[in-house]
């Protein structure tokens, strides 16, 4: 069992900065591939980022690419995701989640383990 839970979220506005925490739990962290996804009210969930067990792999939404970068320490079982240049159309809840085979993938239902998520609201 993996649990996740992320901070970091809150109100920013436009042209700010964010920066998420997803920190996980299990000793093998280190093999996970990690997501970032998010949903929008009255939206369906999306991807945003994700890196594989290293970080030298990592995929982006074509919306997010140049603004948001994912990155992951694994000494601290932590996978982060810096965002800047924040618009309001990325306001959302914000998850991590974990993946237990190696390849980075986009689709939500490849991942095993979720995270509550944590909401931010970027003003306009």
């Amino acid at each position: 069992q993996v649990q996740l839970v992320e901070s970091g979220g809150g109100l920013v506005q436009a042209g700010g900065s964010l920066r998420l925490s997803c920190a996980a739990s299990g000793r093998t962290f280190r093999t996970y591939t990690m997501g970032w996804f998010r949903q929008a009210p009255g939206k369906e969930r999306e991807f945003v980022a994700a890196t594989n067990w290293s970080g030298g792999s990592t995929a982006y939404a074509d919306s997010v690419k140049g603004r948001f970068t994912i990155s992951r320490d694994n000494a601290k079982n932590t996978v982060y995701l810096q965002m800047n240049s924040l618009k309001p159309e990325d306001t959302a809840v914000y998850s991590c989640a974990a993946r237990l085979q190696p390849a980075v993938v986009i689709t939500p239902k490849q991942y095993d383990y979720w995270g509550q998520g944590t909401q931010v609201t970027v003003s306009s």
